[in-house]
C-alpha cells in the first residue's frame, strides 16, 4: 500500500511538470513580457501620444491593445473569468498603462504556468467552440513579438535604444 501511494505521488508530481512544449513556451513568455514592459517604461509620458504616421496607433494605443489582448486571450487559459479586458479602453496615462501591462502579463503567466503539455493540447469550451490552450499561447507569443517589433520603430524614431538591443550591447561589454 505504501509503495502504491509513493508511485501515485510520483506520478502526480510528474504530471504537473511542464513537458517539452511548455518548457519551450514559458521562457518566450518571460522574454516577451520583459521586452514589452521595458518598452512601456522607456517612453516618457509625452511620448505616449506619439504616432509614427496618422494611420497608426499611438504608443498608448499599442499598450492598451496589448493589455486587452492579454486579459481577453488569457482568460481561456483559466477556469474562472478574469479581469475585464476593456478596463483600460481609452486610457492614455503611462503609469496606468504600465501597471495594466504588468497585471495583464501576470494574469497570462498564471495561465501559462498552470499548463502541462497534456493540458495545453486538451480542448476547452469557450462559448460554443473548442479552443486549444496551446494555440492561444502560440498566438499570444506571435502577437507580443509583432507588437514589440512595431514599437521598435517608434523607439528608434524617438531616439531610444530598444531594450533587446540595449541588453545585447551590455552583454558585449
Amino acid at each position: 500500500m505504501r509503495f502504491a501511494l509513493l508511485l501515485l505521488a510520483a506520478a502526480t508530481v510528474a504530471a504537473a511538470q511542464p513537458g517539452p512544449v511548455m518548457q519551450s513556451i514559458l521562457p518566450r513568455l518571460e522574454s516577451a513580457r520583459l521586452n514589452l514592459v521595458e518598452t512601456a517604461e522607456l517612453f516618457s509620458e509625452a511620448d505616449y501620444s506619439f504616432k509614427l504616421t496618422p494611420a497608426q496607433r499611438t504608443v498608448a494605443g499599442w499598450f492598451e491593445h496589448t493589455i486587452e489582448m492579454n486579459f481577453g486571450s488569457c482568460a481561456s487559459l483559466h477556469s474562472t473569468p478574469g479581469p475585464d479586458p476593456l478596463k483600460y479602453k481609452g486610457v492614455t496615462s503611462k503609469a496606468e498603462l504600465v501597471s495594466g501591462l504588468k497585471a495583464s502579463f501576470d494574469y497570462c503567466a498564471e495561465g501559462f504556468k498552470s499548463m502541462t503539455d497534456e493540458k495545453a493540447a486538451a480542448p476547452r469550451k469557450v462559448g460554443k467552440r473548442d479552443v486549444y490552450p496551446v494555440n492561444t499561447m502560440i498566438g499570444l507569443l506571435i502577437n507580443w513579438n509583432e507588437h514589440y517589433g512595431n514599437l521598435v520603430g517608434y523607439m528608434r524614431t524617438r531616439g531610444f535604444v530598444p531594450p533587446t538591443t540595449a541588453r545585447a550591447q551590455k552583454a558585449k561589454k
